[in-house]
């Protein structure tokens, strides 16, 4: 494997108007639901919450951003609640990179039994991302989204997808996941 092209780094209250307006990138916005800058400072300070900024290229810049809750969960039950990239960052690699990278820190060093994921089903290049990286889907919540843009005003499903860790375990004895 070629070494990583990208880096995540604890997201900084410095960093919050770039996490806010990537969110707010129309690029973006139909496919995640937009916090407020105060939801991003919460999860800056809430210690089950991990923020991460993704950095790229050999300058580090900055390319999205990662969100983890459920990271002191008793049971185990870790979600990756968002993941964002910068419009420059799409259709490069970068967010297989970032799953990869998240997983990898789901199950290594916050110790998953179960990583988890919500994500809308009009997303259809982020479902077959998540379906290739050994995400299997649990279930759909229908229509559970308000889905309002220009000229739309409607609802979207969200799919449930997990991985568990003796399926990590099994990607990674099979070469499929770096250690």
């Amino acid at each position: 494997m070629s070494p990583p092209r990208i880096h995540l780094r604890p997201t900084m209250l410095s960093d919050l108007d770039y996490v806010v307006s990537v969110e707010q990138d129309g690029a973006n916005r139909p496919f995640i639901t937009p916090w407020e800058r105060v939801q991003h400072e919460g999860a800056l300070r809430f210690p089950d919450s991990r923020h991460f900024i993704i950095e790229a290229g050999p300058a580090l810049e900055r390319a999205g951003f990662v969100i983890f809750q459920g990271c002191r969960n008793p049971h185990g039950s870790v979600e990756l609640k968002r993941i964002v990239l910068a419009r420059q960052g799409q259709g490069k690699g970068l967010g297989r990179e970032a799953l990869r990278l998240l997983k990898k820190m789901a199950f290594t060093q916050l110790h998953a039994h179960r990583f988890w994921l919500d994500v809308k089903a009009l997303n259809v290049r982020a479902l077959k991302l998540y379906e290739s990286e050994g995400f299997v889907v649990e279930g759909r919540l229908r229509e559970s989204v308000r889905i309002t843009a220009e000229g739309a005003d409607g609802y979207d499903s969200l799919i449930v997808m997990s991985m568990l860790d003796r399926e990590y375990q099994a990607r990674v004895a099979l070469g499929e996941e770096a250690l």
